[in-house]
This record gives structure tokens, C-alpha cells and sequence, in this order.
């Protein structure tokens, strides 16, 4: 358990200007027109799929990627995909696992079966799926715990990111084990708690749920009456998303900003390459919420335009290409900063 100790004003102010800094070279590296890491240069890696990790409850697929060159305590990070999408269609358009290879951490895909959703959802409105230590949310947690003995995972940078979907997923995750992780990233995701079957998510996606912010943070403390570590959450969402409706990002937002005792007011405006978002910090000035509406963005995961393609080569499905990458941020903002 982390103690809280007092510290001065001036070392919180000193913690969030680095913290700016640190987003403004977040933004210099994901501009479309700088050219890419050499380190990045290459083959794609392929996912290897790792069998007999646990008693799998939720019936899931485990896929990992070790970079060659790892940390002698390498970090994790746990990339949860979308509806009609893979684990290889995933990294394929976000470059995970290029990222992985330039930043020595290790990969993990968890990835949904059609004989559970034949849409390859995962099945973030079910009670059943993510209920603690049962269902898919077991399952993953069984994935992660595979690889940590592995790979001897530090367990203080375990990280996590989910879209659309996976984005549900993972806010299950955070919320019902949140002292497993550093920060989880949530793209065009909805909060927990937000449905209870298929037709209540179909109705949330499309419109979000009515509560208070005191009523989102009580499904939370249902799951997790103490919590110990407050994991930093990022909140992505397009501002053109017609598949899932912003207003699940501001419930996402209003449920963690009453977990953490925080005002709206309390956070501070700032930029991700030209992108206005917003950051609450803690008492020590560690960033606790980022959250950072995409101007014109649809529903997907925001990646960078790739210069060149092969003729008749398309884009992954439901990668949205352009200046900002959230995979990219998520790696040099908050990975590099634990």
C-alpha cells in the first residue's frame, strides 16, 4: 500500500510542468510529417499464441509479443480490441508491437472467439463476463498473471489499453482490479457498470446512461470497496463517433473523477498535437485523468498515417489515420513515465 506524505506546493508545480513537457514531446514525435523511429523500421512482428495459462473461464485466446532485446524487468501492456477485429488485425494497424520492440516491453492480446460473440466483442454487459475473478475478466486476469511469472513482468508498469468494445472491457478491468495497474488508456469505450445485457448496451452506446457522477463511482465501489493505488486513467473518444456516443467519455470521465475525489474544475487545459484535452493531478503532481475528445474523430483508435502503402493495400479496421496516435502517447507519455 502507497502512504500519502505531504509534500510543498512548489514540487507539485515542478511534477506538472515536467508532465507538460513530457506531453509536448509526446506531440513532437506523432506530427505526420516527421519521419518515423529507424528503430521502427522493419518487419512487423508477429503475435505468438501461448495455450494453458490458466482455467480460462471466459473461453479467450492468449497472443504475446516478446521484443528480442527486452528489460531485464520488462513492462506489460495489455491491448484489448474492438467488434469484427483480431488481435493481428489490432497490431497491425496500431504498430503495438513495433512499439514493443523499440521500448523492450512485452505485449499481450487477449482475444475474443466468435463461439463467445460472433461479432468478436467482447462481452463488456455481461455481469457473468466481468464480474471479479469470473468470466473473460478472470480470464484475462489469468493471461496477465502468465506472463508476469514468465517473463518476470514488473508489476509496477502493467498498463492497459482498450477500444471501442475492448474499451468497455477494460473499463471493467480498471475498476475491478485497479491496484494491477499503472494506467489504462479507454478509446471510444463506455464506462463500467453501464449495461446489463445486449439490449441495454445497444441502448447506452447509442445514447449513454442517465446517473450521477456519485451513482458511476458506486458501481465501482460495489467491485472495489478499497482501493489502494489509483491507476492514471486516459479517456479518448472522437467527437464524430455515430457507434458510440460521447457521452459514454464524459460518463467514463465523471465515474473516475468521483472515485478520485476530484472537481471537474480541478483539471488543467492541455494540448496532444493540436488537440485540446485536459489532465487532473494528485497531490504529488502524478497525473491521475487525461481526457481528450478528438475534433472530427470517428469511431476507431487514432493512429498515425502510414507514408507509404502497397498498391490496393487499405487501412485496419477501425484504424483512424492521421497526426495523433493514442498508442504512441500511451507508450512515451505514461509508459516512459513509471
Amino acid at each position: 500500500m502507497r502512504m500519502k506524505i505531504p509534500v510543498p506546493f512548489s514540487y507539485i508545480t515542478a511534477q506538472q510542468k515536467k508532465w507538460q513537457k513530457r506531453l509536448t514531446r509526446a506531440a513532437e514525435v506523432i506530427t505526420p510529417v516527421a519521419p518515423a523511429s529507424p528503430r521502427l523500421r522493419g518487419p512487423r512482428p508477429h503475435l505468438t499464441e501461448i495455450s494453458g495459462f490458466g482455467t480460462n473461464p471466459g473461453h479467450l485466446r492468449m497472443m504475446e509479443y516478446v521484443p528480442p532485446k527486452g528489460q531485464t524487468k520488462p513492462a506489460l501492456m495489455v491491448v484489448l480490441h474492438g467488434c469484427l477485429q483480431t488481435a493481428e488485425d489490432f497490431d497491425k494497424g496500431s504498430n503495438w508491437s513495433m512499439l514493443a520492440r523499440e521500448g523492450g516491453f512485452v505485449l499481450l492480446y487477449p482475444e475474443q472467439r466468435q463461439s463467445n460473440n460472433p461479432n468478436l466483442c467482447f462481452n463488456w454487459f455481461r455481469p457473468s463476463a466481468v464480474a471479479r475473478d469470473r468470466g473473460e475478466l478472470m480470464s484475462i486476469r489469468q493471461m496477465i498473471e502468465n506472463v508476469c511469472e514468465r517473463h518476470g513482468i514488473d508489476r509496477d508498469r502493467i498498463f492497459l489499453q482498450g477500444l471501442s468494445a475492448g474499451g468497455g472491457m477494460a473499463s471493467a478491468l480498471l475498476a475491478t482490479y485497479p491496484d494491477l495497474f499503472a494506467a489504462g488508456q479507454i478509446v471510444a469505450g463506455l464506462p463500467f457498470g453501464s449495461a446489463r445485457d445486449a439490449m441495454t448496451a445497444l441502448s447506452v452506446m447509442k445514447s449513454g446512461a442517465n446517473r450521477t457522477p456519485q451513482e458511476w463511482g458506486d458501481l465501482v465501489r460495489a467491485v472495489s470497496p478499497e482501493i489502494n493505488w489509483r491507476p492514471t486513467i486516459s479517456i479518448w473518444h472522437g467527437t464524430a463517433d455515430r457507434v458510440v456516443s460521447t457521452a459514454n467519455a464524459r460518463a467514463t470521465l465523471m465515474q473516475w473523477l468521483d472515485l478520485y475525489g476530484l472537481r471537474e474544475d480541478d483539471g488543467r487545459d492541455v494540448d496532444i498535437e493540436g488537440n485540446a484535452a485536459r489532465v487532473w493531478f494528485d497531490e504529488s503532481g502524478r497525473p491521475l485523468i487525461e481526457f481528450c475528445l478528438v475534433d472530427g474523430m470517428e469511431h476507431g483508435l487514432p493512429v498515425l498515417k502510414k507514408p507509404r502503402r502497397k498498391p490496393g493495400e487499405g487501412g485496419a479496421p477501425f484504424m483512424l489515420e492521421g497526426r495523433l496516435s493514442a498508442p504512441l502517447h500511451m507508450a512515451r507519455t505514461f509508459m516512459a513515465s513509471v
